[in-house]
């Protein structure tokens, strides 16, 4: 006999797979897409995360309609904002974290390395991805 037949725990729901994913390899030092015998080249696995994080980390969030709110970074709006260098690292620092870790194929964000110089942000960091380790340099 059940105390509370109406209340039953739920038995634990194993997390659907997710597909493995694929992106269109990309050359960082060009940023385009890398091209063979007139086709693009595609990438699967933690190189097809790293291009994700690649492109994510270039993207201003909100800008564009054809991505959703979740894409893209804000690193933007520093810009003109009077903070102090601490701050500004960090605040950089939460706006990589929050544009990498929407994508569910990256468990952690870490080492994350920032650096303004003559108006330019630069960002290093490494990513945990469920493929394992690879470090994006933007």
């Amino acid at each position: 006999m059940n105390l509370f037949p109406m209340i039953q725990p739920r038995s634990a729901q194993r997390a659907a797979e997710l597909p493995v994913p694929v992106e269109v390899k990309w050359d960082y030092k060009t940023d385009t897409p890398v091209w063979r015998y007139g086709l693009p080249v595609t990438v699967t696995g933690a190189e097809a995360v790293l291009v994700w994080a690649w492109k994510a980390l270039h993207v201003p969030r909100y800008r564009y309609e054809i991505y959703t709110w979740d894409y893209g970074n804000e690193c933007e709006a520093l810009i003109g904002q009077q903070y102090t260098d601490e701050l500004k690292r960090a605040e950089a620092i939460r706006y990589v974290k929050e544009c990498l870790l929407v994508n569910p194929y990256i468990e952690d964000v870490g080492d994350i390395e920032v650096e303004f110089a003559d108006g330019l942000l630069s960002i290093r960091c490494r990513l945990t991805t469920i493929y394992g380790e690879v470090t994006v340099d933007v």
